[in-house]
Formats: structure tokens, C-alpha cells, sequence
């Protein structure tokens, strides 16, 4: 009974689970506004001064309870209404904490202080006078102090809970400036209005908002602390005087230590929650409740248990009841079957009858049909004769028509392992150089003759099929361009950067078009060798010029994606590419300057006549000089040559004398017009040789073409470019389709395309649980970034993303690392600090099959480069269903257009772009898009499948370059002719 006993501290009644009138009321009331967890949600406090209590205390029939947030009046009583109404609309009644100080006392505060203190002394007198009484009824008290004391814990708990109000209150004050406009005008309107309903909505709107901004009391309890320190004095007093009476005798002592216990109980508890003066004179009120109470739950236990028995009594007759119900029930099925099975019987009988009759009918039409099968059958041998006749016919004809057709059923892997083995022959001297060239045309134009000897020469000797393939020599025409990548990544088998990608997929995109492409790339030892078919090493040596002398080099071939590859392995004592690094060396400008001189050498010795050598970046810009140079002297003189930067940041520059090692005239090369460094005349610069010594310069972007032209994109080549202006373009990347599709996505846990997106929220679930990500909210938007984090690609904007994003309500992911240290070290403490995170995760470094998730579990990308020569990015995101939010530059301003950009069709919207690189830009960008995503769902799926379905395949790219391609062929020959 004790555990059910609390005290409400505004009436000071003892009650059971605070069941007074005053807590009954509140409880009818409380039904129409928000639970208190809505309320403390919003942390503003409201303070009311003890004088304003006790005039609302005079005005209305309910005082507010301290130990939660102010309730309003029953709505069902229309006198508490009108009192309430009517304190609220005054200003006095309700104040909202402003500026001046809560510890400053007005005139009207003094004088309530001067009479409480009188108030104070009286009610010591009365206390005097209540000793005897007090130790009279000290027996009885103690019987409830258990009671007492399960209720202070209770305070104590209540307390904890109003203390953390009180905390939360304290820093969310500002807020309440904010609304006190807004209680102003709900007053007044509350004023203005007539009828009782109006009055009791406007009302509950007013309390609802009022609620909903009090979390705690603050300065009410500070209040009503002073004017209990009063209190404090006269229970000491108390104290003082109940100990003189100790002595009496041993009765009166032994009830002095319980009254002392007793009142060191309540002092912790007055000094806990600040009881009210009239605590004390509601004392007597308390202990007639709690017997009447105590009786009461007795009287209610007898009850209970009385029922209980009855209870048990009647469960145990129903489920004698339900058991003669089952078997009520089992009875009632078995005469159901019964009446069941013998109507099945009389039917069953009926369709025998029937079913005798109806296979007399089937054997007289089974006879009949018997006959008309045997006459379909003998028109049926006749057709068969006559297809057969016609087939043959056909048989013939296609036969004829395929021996002048070519064959376009057998993948690009068998021509390319074709190609590779004729030219393996030709190096080793197995066959003349008219023959391999001869042969090569048959491969090229996928002459059957050829496919069909090399199918049949698969169980020869290597003899035996030289002779059958030397049998099918004779004149040939060329279908197409002859083009030949000399580069120094190529993907996926050495790849570091958007670079690898470009070889790769423009030279597919090239096959396509009936071109002959090959690739020279270096045997670096640390190439994806499991991504090569077929590599084997070809039984010759290469020997090149280097450093005065020869050094042999080791050819080897294999197919790659269905090109044909040639690998370079010098036999050179500093093992150029033997480092376990493609880039980075100390010497890689003595590493690349020597692939480059092998590389043609190798073009030589081959007998290749090209029509054009495509070389990339400083790497191999050295082709250009050393062509014409070098090799154009010795007969290797077929080809043009087409050199494309990739990004200008690098240049290949190095003290002029280092050109000497790969054979080239430094002397001759080291002028302004030719490879002189711009910034140092006693340096030469790569990427100029490659601008003044090609028949055509490309970039990855008509954007980025424009900027290298300035001082600021061309890192001092601004005017070798101008000056080339005629030969230079900008040609906009692709990507490879057949790598980059969501549809056919080996990497994915769920392929998918535009028309069905259940796929990507599948694969966004799929990462969140990779990486231990927060899937409580499926709505939450996921940005991605893929990137290496150097300075260029706007390392500060891709932090300052990762933070906004998280305040905006989205998640992120970082998959990328850095060279360069203090940015790696920076991005690892970021990685640190959110390591636990619901909604962030960095992966610092570069992982294949995570990118392809990521793409496909993005809803947005962030690309906010300080410069940005094309970017392959952006393109693969928009494949895989992610809106590209990118800063304008380069490529990123060439292929995604702003959704808010008025001036571009709405079909060639597709993003969020910024111009500015800096946060206020990102800012605008990303919250434009979150905003969208959370929104406007239905333009987002729009938006989404719009992105899927743009063409940023090669073949436009590849369209382009075949044109550049097949004018400068045409001018070079019109200059041979000349």
C-alpha cells in the first residue's frame, strides 16, 4: 500500500497514483493537448513570478502543478475558462523571460517578501503551539513514514527530471524572444473573439504552442526557494524546541529520535524541492486522507480478492465448456462427411453412366480421325520433299555469298589473337613483311578464308600453318584507318587515372568503326596480369638506342578487352618498370623517354606501316620529336601523329641534356619554337614537343581547351598553344558502356536500368550494411565521392561537404586517397572521427568493386574541382542514376547543366552546378538538391531517369577523332603526292 501512496505538491494531498480532484481535472484536461515528450521537445522556458501565482491561485479554482509543464483549465468548465481567459490576457499573468535579470525584485516583490516574513512568524507561534499536538501524533507518523519516505524518492527522481529541464531550458533561451510576437498576437486575438468554442480553440492553440516551447520552471522554483528559506528558520526553530522536550522521559525520548529522523527526512526533502509554507498546515489534512485511503485500498483488496476466486471458478467452467464445444464440433463434421460421401456416390454412379457413353463417341471418331491422319500425313512427306528442295537451293546461295562476306560472328579477341600471332611471325622472321602485311589485311577486313585457316590450322605444327596461311596471300585493300596507341596506362590492366580509361575506350570505340587499333604499353610489374588473355612472350629481342649504347628489350603480346596489346620489358639494368609504381620515380623522365624510343623501334622492326600513332600525355610526347627526328629517316614514315594532354598540370620537364640519352639533338630541340621550357631556357618541356611536333592536339574538353589557353589553365604553355591554335582542339571524353552499366554490372548486388530503380534502393542497402551505415531511415539521401584528394579536385569543398551533408539530414561516402601526406594524414583524422558513425564513412583508399557499388547507391554525387580537364565522373554517375552536384570547369561545365538554369533546354538539364570554389558555392548547389530528393519525389525519379538515358558512350567521341583522323591521313598523303 505504501508503494501506491504519493503526495501532490499543489493541493499537498496524499493520494494514490496522484488521484486528488486537482490531478483528476488535469488528467481530463490533458487529453486534448500534446503528451509532455511533444512538449519538452520544444526548450523554452516561461517564468511566473510568485506573486503572479498567487493571484492565479486566487482566480482560479486549480493551481498549476510545479512538477511539469503548465496545464491549462478543463475545457469543460466554463468558470475555469473564463478565469483563465482572463489571466492570460493580462500581462501580469503570464511573462515571458526577457532581458533584466530574474534575481531582481520589483517594490511589489518587497513588500510580499516583508509579509511572508510576518506570515513566518506567526506561523511559528502556531507551531509552539503545535508541539504537544506534534508529539501526540508522533506515533501515528511513524507508521507513515515508509510511505513518506518511498514518496521523497520519488521527488528525488522528479527533481533529476526537472534539474535536466531546467539545464536544456538554460541554453535554449534565445528561442523565447521569438515567440513572445507571436503570443502577443494570439492575445489579441484571443480577445477579439466571441463565442465559448471560438474561445476554447484559440485557447487550446495559444496553451498548445505555449506548451510546447516550456520544458522546465526554472525561474519559478529559484523563486519559490526564497520564499521558503523562511520555512527552513521556523523548522529549525521547530527542531530547536522538540529537543528540550527529549528529556521528559524515556517515552518522549525515544519518540524525540523518531521525530528527529522524521524531520531530517523532510528537511532533505524541503531542501530538494522548496516545499510551500503551507505544507505545514496541511499536515493534519494529509494523515485523515492517508487512513482514509488506507482503509479504502484494504476494502478494495478484499474485493479483489473475493473476484479473483470467482474468476478462477468461472475459467475453469469454460473450459469444461469449450471441451464438450469440440466435441459438439467433431460430432457435427462427421455427419457432414457422411452426408457428403453419400451424395458423392449417387453422383460418381451418374458420371460413370455418362463417361461409358462418351468413349463409344471417342472410339468412333478415334477411327475416323485415323483416317484423316493417314492423308495429312502423305501431304505432310510431300512439303517436307519440297522444303528440303528449296533448302538446299538456299545452302548453295549463302555458301557463294558468304565466301565474299565478312565474318561477323567470331569476337574481337580471336581477330586481335590472329593479328598478334601473324605479327609474331613477321618479328621472327618466319614469314617476309609483304606476306605479315598481306595476312594483316585478310584480319582486318575479317576475311572468312583467314578465320576458316586458323580454325583448321589448330592441330598443326607452327610449319604447317605458316604454309596454309602463306596460301591465302595475295592483294588486298585496307577497309580503314590503322591506329596505334603509344601510352603509358591503359584500363583496366594499369590503370592510375581517368587516362587508362580514354586508351581503352576509345580504342574500342575505334574497333568498332572498322578500325585496326593497337596499344603499346610498358610491362610494368604490377599490371592486373589476371585481366591479359593469352599474354606469351614472343621468341625475338628489340634492340634500342639509350644512353650510347643497346639495350634489348623483351616483346610480349595479349589481348585486352578484345584489343590487341604489345608489351615492352627492357633488359635494362635500372629495371625502368620493374618498381612496383607506374609513376613517381625519380627518373621517370629517363624511364619514358626510353619506352617511347623502344616503342617505335619496335613499330619499325615489325614492318607497321600506321596510319596514325595517338601518343598521351608527357609520358609518350616524345613519340612526335623522335618520329620525325629519328624514325621517319630510317622508313618508318606512313603515320601522322596525333598527341592528347590530358591534363597540362603535368608537363615532363627536365635540364635539356636528358633529351641526349634517348638519342634526340638537345642542341636542336632546346629553341622557343621547339621544346624549350617557357619558364626556364635550360629546361626542355615534353608536352611542348608534343604540341609542336604533332599534326593534331587534342584535350579532353572544349571548356578545358579554352582555359589552357589562359595564363591561369595553361601553366605557362598558354602561348605555344595560341600559337598551334590551328591543330588544337578539345574533344569531349566517353566512357566504356559495356563497363559502365548498371544492367549488366557483375560488381552490383542488384543490376538495374531506368525503367525499374527498385535495383539502386536495393544496392543502396546493400552499402549501408557494407559499411555499417544507419538504414533506420530508407528516405535519407546517400552522397558520394570518388576522387583522389589532391589539391585540384577541391579537397577543402569535399570536407566542408561532408559536414553539410550531415546537417542536412543526408549521408556520405569517401572513396579515394591522397599523395600528398598532410592531406592524407588530414582525411585519416576525419575517417577516425567518424569511424563509428551512423551517417559518414571514408574509405581512403582506391577499391574497383566498391566504386561500382557506391555509383550505384548515390543519390547524388559532389565533383567540386578547382579545375577539371574532363572527368569521367560525372558521366558514370548520371549512368548509374546519380545527379552529378559539380562546380563549373572543364568537362564538368561540357556534359551537366543546372536544373535552375533557364537558359538551357529543360532536356539538357541534368544537375547542380556552382561557379564560385568556395562554401557559399557548394552550399547553394547541395542544398538545392537535398531539397529536391526530400521534397519532390516524383521530379527526382525524373531527373534520375533522364541522367540514366544520356549517351556518354565513345561513339560520338570516336566519331570525332576518326574525322580528325582521316583529314590530317588525307592531307599528309596529298603532301606526298605534292
Amino acid at each position: 500500500m505504501a508503494s501506491k501512496l504519493t503526495t501532490c505538491f499543489v493541493c499537498w494531498n496524499l493520494s494514490t497514483g496522484f488521484d486528488c480532484n486537482h490531478h483528476r481535472n488535469n488528467r481530463a484536461m490533458r487529453s486534448t493537448f500534446p503528451p509532455s515528450s511533444k512538449l519538452r521537445r520544444h526548450r523554452s522556458t516561461i517564468i511566473i513570478s510568485s506573486q503572479q501565482k498567487r493571484q492565479y491561485n486566487k482566480k482560479s479554482s486549480r493551481p498549476s502543478s510545479i512538477d511539469g509543464p503548465l496545464n491549462p483549465p478543463n475545457s469543460n468548465d466554463d468558470d475555469s475558462l473564463h478565469n483563465f481567459n482572463n489571466n492570460s490576457s493580462s500581462p501580469s499573468a503570464l511573462n515571458v523571460n526577457r532581458t533584466e535579470p530574474a534575481e531582481q525584485l520589483s517594490d511589489g516583490q518587497l513588500e510580499d517578501l516583508l509579509a511572508m516574513i510576518k506570515n513566518a512568524e506567526k506561523n511559528i507561534l502556531l507551531i509552539n503551539q503545535a508541539r504537544v499536538r506534534a508529539l501526540e501524533d508522533l506515533q501515528k507518523i511513524l507508521s507513515e513514514k515508509k510511505v513518506l519516505q518511498a514518496e521523497i524518492n520519488v521527488l528525488e527522481m522528479r527533481l533529476a527530471e526537472t534539474d535536466a529541464r531546467i539545464e536544456v531550458a538554460d541554453q535554449e533561451k534565445t528561442r523565447v524572444e521569438l515567440l513572445e510576437g507571436q503570443l502577443e498576437k494570439l492575445h489579441s486575438e484571443l480577445a477579439q473573439k466571441g463565442s465559448d468554442a471560438e474561445l476554447h480553440d484559440i485557447q487550446t492553440g495559444v496553451l498548445s504552442d505555449a506548451n510546447d516551447t516550456i520544458s522546465s520552471l526554472t525561474v519559478e522554483l529559484n523563486s519559490i526557494r526564497e520564499e521558503n528559506a523562511s520555512l527552513k528558520n521556523e523548522i529549525e526553530s521547530f527542531k530547536t524546541q522538540l529537543n528540550d522536550v527529549k528529556n521528559n522521559d524515556e517515552r518522549l525520548v525515544v519518540l524525540e529520535k523518531e521525530r528527529l529522523f522524521l524531520e531530517s527526512a523532510l528537511k532533505d526533502l524541503e531542501s530538494k524541492l522548496s516545499i510551500s509554507p503551507e505544507a505545514v498546515s496541511e499536515l493534519s489534512t494529509l494523515k485523515v486522507e492517508c487512513k482514509y485511503l488506507s482503509d479504502k485500498v484494504e476494502n478494495l483488496q478484499l474485493l479483489l480478492d473475493k473476484a479473483t476466486k470467482q474468476a478462477d471458478q468461472a475459467v475453469i467452467v469454460l473450459q469444461q465448456n469449450q471441451d464438450l464445444q469440440r466435441e459438439v464440433d467433431k460430432l457435427e463434421a462427421t455427419l457432414e462427411e457422411a452426408n457428403i460421401y453419400k451424395l458423392s456416390s449417387d453422383k460418381l454412379q451418374k458420371d460413370n453412366e455418362l463417361m461409358q457413353q462418351k468413349i463409344k463417341l471417342l472410339e468412333n471418331s478415334l477411327e475416323k480421325s485415323d483416317e484423316d491422319i493417314n492423308s495429312y500425313v502423305q501431304l505432310y512427306q510431300q512439303s517436307v520433299n519440297e522444303f528440303q528442295d528449296t533448302l538446299n537451293i538456299l545452302q548453295k546461295g549463302s555458301k557463294k555469298k558468304t565466301l565474299d562476306e565478312p565474318v561477323e560472328d567470331m569476337p574481337w579477341e580471336f581477330w586481335s589473337q590472329l593479328l598478334l600471332l601473324i605479327d609474331g611471325w613477321a618479328l621472327e622472321k618466319k614469314i617476309s613483311v609483304d606476306d605479315a602485311k598481306l595476312l594483316r589485311e585478310k584480319v582486318w577486313k575479317k576475311d572468312k578464308s583467314i578465320s576458316d585457316i586458323y580454325l583448321a590450322c589448330k592441330g598443326q605444327n607452327e610449319d604447317e600453318a605458316i604454309s596454309s596461311f602463306l596460301g591465302l596471300t595475295s592483294s588486298a585493300t585496307s577497309p580503314g584507318l590503322h591506329v596505334i596507341h603509344i601510352a603509358a596506362e591503359m584500363a583496366p590492366v594499369a590503370k592510375v587515372g581517368g587516362l587508362g580509361d580514354v586508351v581503352c575506350g576509345l580504342s574500342k570505340a575505334l574497333q568498332k568503326k572498322g578500325h585496326l587499333v593497337e596499344i603499346v604499353l610498358p610491362k610494368y610489374d604490377c599490371m592486373q596480369y589476371d585481366r591479359i588473355g593469352d599474354i606469351r612472350a614472343l621468341d625475338v629481342v628489340i634492340e634500342s638506342y639509350f644512353d650510347g649504347q643497346l639495350f634489348k628489350n623483351k616483346i610480349w603480346v595479349g589481348t585486352v578487352e578484345g584489343l590487341p596489346v604489345y608489351f615492352i620489358e627492357p633488359h635494362h639494368p635500372d629495371k625502368f618498370f620493374w618498381r612496383g609504381d607506374f609513376y613517381g620515380e625519380r627518373d621517370d623522365f629517363r624511364r619514358f623517354s626510353y619506352f617511347s624510343r623502344v616503342a617505335l623501334e619496335f613499330l619499325l622492326q615489325a614492318g607497321k606501316k600506321p596510319d596514325i600513332i595517338h601518343c598521351h600525355d608527357w609520358q609518350t610526347a616524345f613519340i612526335a620529336p623522335l618520329y620525325w627526328d629519328v624514325y621517319v629517316p630510317k622508313g618508318l614514315n606512313s603515320a601522322r601523329i596525333c598527341f592528347t594532354c590530358h591534363n597540362f598540370e603535368y608537363q615532363g620537364t627536365a635540364p635539356a641534356s636528358e633529351l641526349e640519352s634517348c638519342g634526340l639533338d638537345s642542341h636542336h630541340l632546346n629553341r622557343p619554337d621547339r621544346m624549350q621550357d617557357n619558364s626556364a631556357h635550360n629546361r626542355v618541356n615534353s608536352v611542348k614537343g608534343g604540341v609542336v611536333y604533332s599534326n593534331i592536339v587534342t584535350t579532353v574538353s572544349p571548356t578545358y581547351a579554352q582555359e589552357v589557353r589562359t595564363a591561369e589553365g595553361g601553366k605557362g604553355l598558354q602561348s605555344t598553344l595560341s600559337t598551334h591554335s590551328k591543330k588544337f582542339i578539345g574533344v569531349l571524353n566517353g566512357i566504356d558502356t559495356d563497363i559502365w552499366n548498371p544492367a549488366t554490372d557483375p560488381f552490383l548486388d542488384v543490376q538495374y536500368n531506368a525503367n525499374d530503380l527498385q535495383g539502386k534502393s536495393e544496392n543502396k542497402e546493400a552499402l549501408r550494411r557494407k559499411l555499417g551505415l544507419s538504414s533506420e531511415d530508407v528516405k535519407r539521401p546517400l552522397v558520394g565521392c570518388i576522387t583522389r584528394l589532391v589539391p585540384q579536385k577541391g579537397v577543402h569543398l569535399i570536407r566542408h561537404a561532408i559536414y553539410l551533408t550531415l546537417e542536412l539530414g543526408g549521408q556520405f561516402v569517401l572513396l579515394g586517397s591522397s599523395p600528398v601526406p598532410h592531406i592524407q594524414r588530414e582525411f585519416e583524422g576525419i575517417a577516425n572521427h567518424f569511424k563509428n558513425h551512423d551517417h559518414i564513412r571514408l574509405i581512403l583508399k582506391y577499391d574497383e568493386s566498391l566504386s561500382h557499388t557506391i555509383y550505384a547507391a548515390s543519390d547524388m554525387f559532389i565533383i567540386p574541382s578547382i579545375f577539371e580537364p574532363c572527368g569521367l565522373t560525372q558521366m558514370i554517375s548520371m549512368r548509374y542514376g546519380a545527379v552529378p552536384i559539380v562546380r563549373k570547369t572543364g568537362g564538368l561545365n561540357d556534359s551537366v547543366f543546372d536544373i535552375d538554369d533557364d537558359t538551357i533546354p529543360s532536356q539538357f538539364q541534368n544537375g547542380f552546378t556552382f561557379l564560385n570554389a568556395d562554401e557559399k558555392g557548394i552550399n547553394g548547389a547541395l542544398v538545392r538538391a537535398i531539397n529536391l530528393y526530400q521534397n519532390d519525389p516524383e521530379s527526382w525519379k525524373q531527373l534520375v531517369q533522364k541522367d540514366m538515358n544520356i549517351d556518354f558512350s565513345w561513339d560520338s567521341s570516336a566519331a570525332q577523332y576518326e574525322e580528325l583522323y582521316l583529314k590530317s591521313v588525307t592531307r599528309g598523303r596529298a603532301t606526298k603526292r605534292a
